[in-house]
Order: structure tokens, then C-alpha cells, then sequence
């Protein structure tokens, strides 16, 4: 089968500029119904590089995310929600962007050009066997994520991939690729767009099935999450107060000494 970026195709809208706000919004929408239609379509590979995620995990390995642009910076997101949302370490799951932190905010010309970087940003992390590195290309043709893996390939580190054309070289490159073919945006190139979506759906569920799987949610309860605003502690007194009886202030002064909510309920519970 011959490599066709779908993403890059024209968008079967034209004449967006000659459109009525609630035309475009319309449109954008129609295209955007479409995203989880295509995820679904790849359930099947997102399960198959999920379990080599939590296998890995769960033997002391680290997640690395790899990416350039609206990708990279998707993986970023994803990594750093882990630590508040989960209780994990900081260097649990790791978000790398080619071009570094500064390309987060601001694009860094041509980073994502070079097929090397990759790797030296991986063994920064001392990256090793244990680890996972998933690289998030849109096109599925950046040099940057393409080379990491291949490196990481030689190295006998597992590799999964997040891409959005069919048969695309990094698909190629990973030991388990992920495929959402969203086709073309309706923008025609704008990969921000329903490729990023697709992305970021694709993240929400490797990251949040996998900390299921390694016991840091209960019920469907976030009871190891990070108390690092008032609307954060409030929830985890109203958390305690669903599993044990007690009021609002013994909810608390138990989250308050014991630090989170798994360890205010299970000191709870101990004691009774």
C-alpha cells in the first residue's frame, strides 16, 4: 500500500473566508464529529501498545512521549496532567518536545528537521528497557520522532507511535503503531485541528487506562490526586466523605494529616 498524507489533502470546504460565522463553526463541527468515529477505528492498536505500557509500568519503567509542534506539545500536556491527576512522580510519564521547552510556547525553526535529537534528549532521562516511548507524529513523516524511535528500536526499547495517515514511515518504525485516519482538515494542512484532536484523544486514554490499571484511581474515584488548589481539596473532603461517615470538617482534618484521599480512608477504616 503506497503512503498517501491524507492529512496534506485539500479540505472539501472552499471559500472559507466567504462563510458566516455560524457556517464556519457548522462545518467545523461536522468534521469534528468525525475524530472519535476514526479513534474507535483503533481501538485494537491503542489496546495492543497499552498493555506493553502498563507491563512495563508495573517492573518500575517510565512513559516518554515524543513529538515536534502541535504534537509535541499535546504529549507535553498529557504528561504533565499525570503527576496532579494520579499522585505519580514528576519522571513517571515524560512529555518531550523537539526544539525543547521553549518550543512549547514558541516554535523552534527546523527542530523538528533533526533525526538525532531525539535520542540524545531520550538518554538525558538515562532512558533504558524498562521504558515505553510512544512518538506523536500527525504525518507520520517527522524526522525528529521518526529517528528517536529507530534509535530506540536498537536498543531494545519498545515503541508505539500516534499517527494520522495510513501506512505513514513512523507506523512503520514503531513496534506499536497507532493509526487515526481523520483525512484532510478543513483547513487543508491545518493538523491542529481534527489530527490534534484525535491525538489528544488518543493520550487521554493511554495515560488514564493505564494509571487504572496501576491502581492510582478507586472506584471512579481520583484518590492519589495532587492538593494543590482549594477546588482540589474540596473535591478530595467530598470524595472521603462518600466512602466514610464522616462530616465535612472530620473529612478535613483527615485530608489534611494523612495527605490524600487514599490514605485518609484507609487510616479510617484501620481504625474502626
Amino acid at each position: 500500500m503506497s503512503f498517501i498524507k491524507t492529512t496534506e489533502q485539500s479540505s472539501k470546504y472552499e471559500h472559507l473566508e466567504k462563510m458566516s460565522v455560524k457556517e464556519l463553526l457548522t462545518n467545523i463541527n461536522t468534521e469534528d464529529k468525525t475524530v472519535p468515529l476514526a479513534v474507535e477505528k483503533a481501538l485494537s492498536q491503542i489496546e495492543a501498545l497499552i498493555e506493553q505500557v502498563i507491563a512495563k509500568m508495573k517492573n518500575g519503567g517510565r512513559l516518554f512521549y515524543i513529538g515536534a509542534g502541535t504534537s509535541g506539545r499535546l504529549g507535553v500536556v498529557d504528561a504533565s496532567e499525570c503527576p496532579p491527576t494520579f499522585g505519580v512522580d514528576f519522571d513517571t510519564v515524560i512529555g518531550i518536545i523537539a526544539g525543547g521547552d521553549t518550543a512549547i510556547r514558541k516554535a523552534v525553526e527546523f527542530a523538528e528537521d533533526d533525526k538525532n535529537q531525539a535520542w540524545k534528549d531520550l538518554q538525558e532521562w538515562n532512558i533504558n528497557k524498562n521504558d515505553v516511548v510512544i512518538g506523536i507524529a500527525a504525518s507520520g513523516t517527522t524526522p525528529y520522532v521518526i529517528g528517536g524511535l529507530q534509535k530506540c528500536n536498537e536498543n531494545d526499547i519498545i515503541t508505539g507511535s500516534i499517527s494520522c495517515n495510513a501506512q505513514s514511515p513512523l507506523s512503520q518504525t514503531a513496534n506499536y503503531p497507532i493509526d487515526v485516519i481523520v483525512g484532510p482538515e478543513f483547513v487543508t494542512g491545518s493538523s491542529r485541528m481534527k489530527a490534534g484532536t484525535a491525538q489528544k484523544l488518543v493520550l487521554n486514554m493511554i495515560s488514564t487506562t493505564t494509571m487504572i490499571a496501576l491502581g492510582k484511581v478507586k472506584g471512579n474515584k481520583m484518590v492519589d490526586m495532587q492538593l494543590s488548589n482549594d477546588k482540589l481539596i474540596d473535591r478530595g473532603i467530598r470524595m472521603i466523605m462518600e466512602e466514610i461517615p464522616v462530616t465535612y470538617e472530620v473529612g478535613a482534618e483527615l485530608l489534611k494529616t494523612h495527605g490524600s484521599v487514599r490514605k485518609a480512608v484507609d487510616f479510617f477504616k484501620n481504625q474502626v
